[in-house]
């Protein structure tokens, strides 16, 4: 029972971690990402649209990435080159998202609502070998996606990138005193254009996990709130890869919680709202926080 549980958490977590995941980057650069939701939601769009044209799982996740890539290229150049209010641009992007997908929903494929096509499969899943015959342990870690694996890989990738590497802590530098490090050389512009389109990408993997990891279909706003998830996880995590990681397990446990009590026969308007009551708790605890440090440093 808590083997399957345990894993149905990874499932949920892993659109939220890897957006978190964009987020912190561009956090760490000095740039507030609050298109996330937007951007996950672009990156299921055109996972689901590219499964159809092209067939195949692995072209509909590299479509998704680059596509999503593009669509961050408004806050990539605006906020980040040109000087704009990345927060204004951010809720722009997000809006546009919403009635974008769903203007192309029926736009090319004749739909509203939700796209479900026999053409779309979702992302093969496979098994670890090395962790089959542990009892436990494999039923948790063995069955997913290779996109929910990969994610993991990035959390230890990022952290061995912002703290490890002189490019990253360049990047941490931009970040947190773009002046010195303008003065130090660094393009600050340049490395703030690159990691909004990189958060893109990454971004677009959210998106294709959401839409193709189990269930096959777009559906509009499918995202449900999963982006500003993934800025609170931010937030908790203190734009830390394995603190984020923590906090996306967190909502992700939440999620599987409430999906379970569904099952219990507890109403769907109840657990649907766990993550988010989690979410909202999450806020008060930092603002609470936030007033305590003011306090003791006053």
């Amino acid at each position: 029972m808590i083997d399957m549980l345990l894993s149905q958490v990874l499932d949920l977590m892993t659109p939220v971690l890897l957006a978190a995941m964009a987020g912190a980057l561009c956090e760490r650069a000095g740039v507030f990402n609050i298109a996330l939701e937007g951007k996950m939601l672009v990156g299921a769009f055109v996972a689901v649209a590219a499964s159809i044209v092209f067939g195949s799982p692995v072209l509909a996740v590299l479509a998704a990435v680059v596509c999503t890539a593009i669509f961050a290229l408004p806050l990539a150049l605006g906020g980040a080159r040109f000087g704009g209010d990345p927060i204004v641009i951010g809720i722009g992007l997000n809006l546009l998202a919403s009635g974008l997908t769903t203007y192309l929903l029926s736009a090319l494929f004749g739909v509203t609502g939700t796209l479900v096509d026999p053409t779309v499969t979702a992302l093969p899943r496979f098994g670890l070998v090395a962790l089959a015959e542990i009892p436990v342990l494999g039923a948790i870690l063995g069955g997913h996606s290779a996109l929910v694996y990969l994610s993991w890989l990035l959390v230890v990738a990022i952290h061995v990138y912002l703290f490890r590497t002189r490019w990253g802590l360049r990047l941490r530098g931009i970040g947190e005193v773009p002046s010195a490090a303008a003065a130090m050389g660094a393009n600050v512009s340049r490395y703030q254009t690159s990691v909004v389109v990189v958060a893109g990408g990454l971004c677009g993997l959210a998106g294709a996990v959401l839409a193709l990891g189990s269930v096959a279909l777009f559906a509009e706003n499918m995202t449900a709130g999963r982006g500003w998830i993934a800025v609170v996880a931010v937030m908790l995590g203190r734009a830390h890869p394995f603190g984020i990681a923590l906090a996306c397990l967190g909502f992700g446990l939440a999620d599987a919680v409430g999906l379970r009590l569904q099952g219990q026969g507890l109403p769907n308007q109840i657990t649907d709202i766990a993550p988010y009551a989690i979410t909202l708790l999450a806020m008060i605890g930092l603002g609470l926080r936030g007033a305590a440090k003011k306090m003791r440093n006053a």
